[in-house]
């Protein structure tokens, strides 16, 4: 089964170190959580978008920040924009794990993100929540979810979900603003982290439609103003 789990959030500027700091830290929660669900030991190679080899990467603060200095350089790049970085690792019991980002950007119409994407044999212990409450506490996203293609398919076809904007799955993440307006009657579990973000607990499809559409008439999913001028809500 592929899930994925992901968060998204507006304009904020970073530096390399800064940037290179959360990726370690982030690729150190991830290894932690899949190793312990999996016994697997995990090694990063990253993927480059010029189409050369897969490349090994040690998943420490400088490696991190050689590469993301290195995506800087590219002709294409642009400080607005961000600075994208995409790493896989698939040890031998069938899990594949790629994450993609984007952050440190500035842009006024483009998200900054981070995609986690797991594949996975049917019945695997994947920790779902405890990857998206990592992934909130790392990167500070406006919103977060962990879904899978058929959900994301379900919820743009039965409650008006439309890419790109705020979406919970199984679980999902709100920055303070938005868990401010969780109604108190959701139905769903819910756990406070630092911060002041709230992860919650959907359950499977159904509920999850349900979830979504209590949401967003409360007004905790609408989308960031445009053009984007903060990083979260």
């Amino acid at each position: 089964m592929r899930r994925v789990v992901r968060g998204f959030w507006g304009p904020r500027v970073e530096s390399v170190e800064e940037l290179s700091g959360r990726w370690e830290l982030m690729l150190r929660q991830v290894a932690t959580l899949l190793g312990e669900a999996t016994g697997s030991d995990w090694a990063w190679r990253r993927v480059r978008a010029s189409g050369a080899d897969d490349a090994p990467l040690t998943p420490g603060r400088e490696p991190l920040a050689e590469v993301l200095r290195e995506a800087r350089t590219a002709d294409d790049w642009s400080d607005r924009v961000g600075t994208g970085l995409r790493l896989i690792a698939a040890p031998a019991n069938g899990v594949r794990v790629e994450i993609s980002g984007l952050a440190g950007g500035s842009t006024e119409f483009l998200l900054q993100s981070v995609v986690v994407a797991i594949d996975a044999p049917d019945g695997a212990d994947v920790p779902e929540a405890e990857l998206l409450a990592a992934l909130a506490r790392v990167w500070g996203p406006d919103f977060g979810d962990v879904s899978d293609d058929d959900l994301l398919d379900v919820l743009e076809d039965e409650a008006g979900y439309t890419v790109g904007d705020p979406v919970v799955g199984r679980y999902g993440y709100l920055s303070p603003a938005r868990a401010a307006l969780v109604p108190a009657g959701l139905g769903a579990g819910r756990e406070e982290l630092p911060g002041g973000g709230v992860l919650l607990a959907l359950g499977g499809t159904a509920e999850a439609v349900e979830a979504y559409g209590v949401l967003s008439a409360a007004g905790a999913l609408r989308p960031l103003p445009r053009p984007l001028d903060r990083a979260v809500l």
